[in-house]
């Protein structure tokens, strides 16, 4: 799954998400201001969650 952050409402989705054990969330085009570099770690050890990349190569990994 790939969640944008151009509205507040994401950061409620990304919760749910992360609730229901939802994993490979992809994060992008930046961050959010709450995600500390301790927080990163814990979501990427966790949850497998990681920053987008380019439209083709998100593609690409999503469809196989």
């Amino acid at each position: 799954m790939i969640l944008s952050w151009y509205e507040q409402k994401a950061v409620v989705i990304l919760l749910t998400l992360l609730h229901l054990g939802i994993k490979n969330i992809k994060l992008g085009p930046t961050l959010p201001a709450f995600i500390t570099p301790n927080v990163l770690n814990f979501l990427v050890e966790n949850f497998n969650i990681g920053p987008i990349t380019t439209a083709d190569a998100d593609l690409k990994a999503i469809l196989g």
